[in-house]
């Protein structure tokens, strides 16, 4: 049995493929260009290989209702050449296997909860901070949806009263990825984060919002674990000072035997950015049935 697994992001795309008994056994990139330069190179990628099935993480917004007439698609990414494009119609068109879809951070919680950190949990918060922001929610041992799917990135911050910056979404004045992206640390500091590892300044403000958005989602969603990803969590510097700033604006008011120990609560990813493709992987054992 092999199966198939796309980590489809806005810069790359990721192409595994797991035998059920081997492991591995074939892994790839590609540059996102349009669909139709993109879409041929990654159908040749799975043909090749004969997978009896496609688990696909990608990137979003997408459509996840099962009842829409356009469950499957890419809806209003700012990537216009796939806006409304049918990712899932096209595969399952030229492959003719059972596909499981989900977010690419959806994804990556889910390689989190089954392979990695998150396994000994029942309910997390994955985060990806890196050219976009986004979360991934594991709710009671499932991965949380609803009308859509988990739009974490573009949660509501109040602005630190030292920031002057504006935020730079293009759709609003005060979201998470707006102020705490890679981008909105390039545009605010006129250099990427990679060259400012040193700056204090820069990575105090950077955890302070991050960890505004934590207790945003401990309040709403009471997972047992945060885990942090992506580019900017490179920066190993960020996570006492995350941790610090969550305790202060917690302020001894939500406790439990989670949030208590913040080094246990708040953490790195622990799958070496594999995290989404092996979730991917297990998105396709889904789409067959298997556990």
């Amino acid at each position: 049995m092999k199966i198939g697994a796309l980590e489809a992001g806005g810069t790359k795309m990721v192409c595994a493929v797991y035998d059920e008994n081997a492991g591995l056994i074939r892994e790839s990139s590609f540059p996102t260009l349009t669909p139709d330069e993109t879409m041929p190179v990654l159908i040749d990628f799975y043909k090749t290989e004969g997978i009896d099935a496609l688990g696909i993480g990608c990137f979003g917004p997408i459509d996840l209702d099962r009842d829409s007439d356009h469950y499957g698609f890419i809806t209003s990414t700012p990537k216009i050449a796939w806006r409304n494009y049918d990712i899932v119609g096209t595969f399952k068109k030229a492959l003719g296997v059972p596909i499981g879809f989900d977010t690419d951070v959806n994804g990556s919680a889910l390689g989190e909860y089954t392979f990695g950190i998150g396994k000994n949990v029942d309910s997390l918060v994955y985060i990806t901070i890196g050219t976009g922001i986004g979360i991934g929610v594991i709710n009671e041992g499932k991965l949380l949806h609803g009308g859509m799917h988990p739009e974490g990135g573009h949660i509501m911050l109040t602005k630190s009263a030292k920031d002057p910056f504006e935020c730079i979404c293009p759709y609003h004045k005060s979201c998470f990825e707006g102020l705490a992206s890679g981008p909105a640390i390039e545009k605010r500091w006129g250099r990427k984060g990679q060259e400012l590892a040193g700056n204090d300044e820069v990575w105090a403000l950077e955890a302070d919002y991050i960890a505004k958005a934590i207790f945003n989602y401990t309040a709403v969603l009471s997972p047992k674990m945060i885990i942090l990803g992506g580019g900017v969590m490179h920066q190993k510097q960020l996570f006492p000072l995350i941790r610090e700033a969550f305790k202060k604006r917690n302020n001894g008011y939500i406790k439990n035997r989670y949030t208590e120990d913040t080094d246990s609560y708040i953490v790195c990813q622990s799958l070496d950015d594999k995290q989404g493709i092996l979730g991917a992987y297990v998105l396709g054992r889904q789409s067959l049935g298997m556990a």
